[in-house]
This record gives C-alpha cells, structure tokens and sequence, in this order.
C-alpha cells in the first residue's frame, strides 16, 4: 500500500505564491500517476493537476495559468505551485497515486490552504 503525505499548506495573502509537496512511501516502483485535488469548503472534490511518470501534465480547464504541477521520480515526490492565490483557492488540497497495474489508488490526508488578508 501507498502511502502520501502532503505538506506546504497554510494561510497566505491574496496574491501570494505557495508550493505543496507529496511524498509518497511504501511503492518499489515508480507510480504511472499522480495528481493533486482539492476540496472547498461546501463544495465536491475536484482534479487540479495530474502528471505522469514520464513527467506529461495535465490542467482542470478552470486551473490553468497559476497551477504547475511537477515531480521527482527519483525522490517519489510530486509538488504544486500555485501563483497569484485568490480566496476561492482556499480548500484542502489532496495529493492522488494512480497505478491500476498494481492496484494503487491511494489519497493522502490532505493539506488546508487558506486564502485570505
């Protein structure tokens, strides 16, 4: 089983910049995907990003332009940057590993990021 551990959350100016990172344990291989979700308060949980382990991204049409999702294969690692945050930003943002061949469909915790002056 998969394990991941999201960090980087917290509150942040309008404006402002934030990098969440996932590390993710227990997986002697390197996972096909991995993608980052978040979940406003009140609202169902969405896709922001998911990248591949070939390192090809993909964006939610409504998260392009501020969200760059990346990953280090050699630290089992996936990170997202987010620029110019806005207050609707603000959720708890949940890293995803997606490997069907061998059955990893892992969540971790979540991380909160609270947008706001």
């Amino acid at each position: 089983q998969v394990q991941l551990v999201e960090s980087g959350g917290g509150l942040v100016h309008p404006g402002g910049s934030l990098t969440l990172s996932c590390a993710a344990s227990g997986n002697p291989f390197v996972i096909n995907a991995m993608a980052w979700h978040r979940q406003a308060p009140g609202q169902e949980r969405e896709l922001v990003a998911a990248i591949t382990k070939s390192g090809r991204s993909t964006y939610a049409d409504s998260m392009q332009g501020r969200f760059t999702i990346s990953r280090d294969n050699t630290k089992n690692t996936v990170s997202l940057q987010i620029h110019s945050l806005k207050p609707e930003d603000t959720a708890v943002y949940y890293c995803y590993a997606d490997d069907p061949f061998y059955g990893i469909h892992s969540w971790g915790k979540g991380t909160l990021v609270t947008v706001s002056s």
